[in-house]
């Protein structure tokens, strides 16, 4: 693995970690039925009992195009919203593209793991006239049909997950584009459905030849969430979660795979090893 500055060469793919907005969330539901007692000593929490979180969004170039994996909050949340969870002013995602030379034009795609709000929520922004407008103009937005008919369903037990507003102009722009399963979306680049999270939850495989990589999404949100066990009141599907998430750490444990954490604040991106206490733990942290 060559490292430069603060991307990480995968092959023929650059990786760099592009912030979509830090926010503070309940840890309460970031731990679900995991205790206090024990998740404090790994995620401190303020006053409210919120704690840090990233959105750890990832810019892949293939040396021809340059895509996007997932958008962070964007800027349309209220006043409350914003409040509630601490959440950067502005544009945070485009500021910090910019800040590597990169203009909303510039994005070719956008794939996005799943449609909740820290994820999907750049996608869109309201324009000066107040209409909502797809960020990047040019991108095609990739995304699992089964997460998009979720998201886009009406469903009761799903009421407040998802923020129509975040991805249903893009389709009203000609730029969505719905994929069933594990899909090679360009070379090197791919998706694998893991559930668990939500119904059509994926992650995104990046393949440098001889090294692989892992966006895991929020199958595994924080280097926290190592232990089957330890997951999130937001999880649709736990009992996948629990089968889903050890067979693919393990497989990148044991096959020297990078991973990619999509919330920690911390360590974006890690080689694990199998742990005897934990299942899993980080073996070395790779600056990203």
């Amino acid at each position: 693995m060559i490292k430069i500055g603060i991307s990480v060469k995968l092959g023929g793919l650059d990786l760099k970690s592009v912030s979509g907005g830090q926010l503070w969330l309940d840890g309460g539901t970031m731990f679900g039925v995991v205790p206090k007692v024990l998740w404090q000593c790994k995620s401190s929490s303020d006053d409210r009992n919120r704690i840090l979180l990233e959105t750890n969004c990832l810019l892949v170039s293939t040396g021809d195009k340059t895509v996007l994996i997932d958008t962070g909050y964007g800027s349309k949340a209220s006043d409350r919203q914003r409040e509630n969870h601490a959440m950067q002013d502005g544009l945070p995602l485009l500021d910090n593209l910019s800040s590597l030379g990169l203009g909303p034009d510039d994005v070719d795609m956008v794939i996005l793991t799943h449609l909740h709000f820290d994820h999907a929520g750049g996608c869109t922004f309201i324009d000066e006239t107040k209409k909502l407008r797809p960020t990047f103009p040019r991108a095609c937005y990739v995304i699992q049909r089964s997460e998009w008919e979720d998201a886009t369903g009406d469903l009761p037990e799903l009421v407040g997950s998802y923020y129509q507003r975040d991805f249903v102009p893009l389709e009203e722009a000609g730029l969505l584009e719905l994929i069933d399963g594990d899909v090679q979306l360009l070379p090197g680049i791919g998706t694998r459905v893991t559930g668990g999270h939500t119904r059509g939850h994926q992650m995104i495989t990046l393949d440098g030849g001889d090294q692989r990589a892992l966006y895991l999404g929020d199958i595994c949100p924080l280097t926290a969430h190592l232990p089957t066990f330890w997951a999130m009141a937001y999880d649709q599907y736990p009992l996948t979660l629990r089968r889903v998430k050890p067979m693919i750490l393990g497989e990148a444990a044991d096959n020297d795979w990078l991973v990619l954490f999509d919330h920690d604040p911390e360590i974006k991106s890690a080689y694990l090893k199998r742990d005897d206490k934990r299942q899993f733990a980080v073996r070395d942290p790779i600056a990203l």
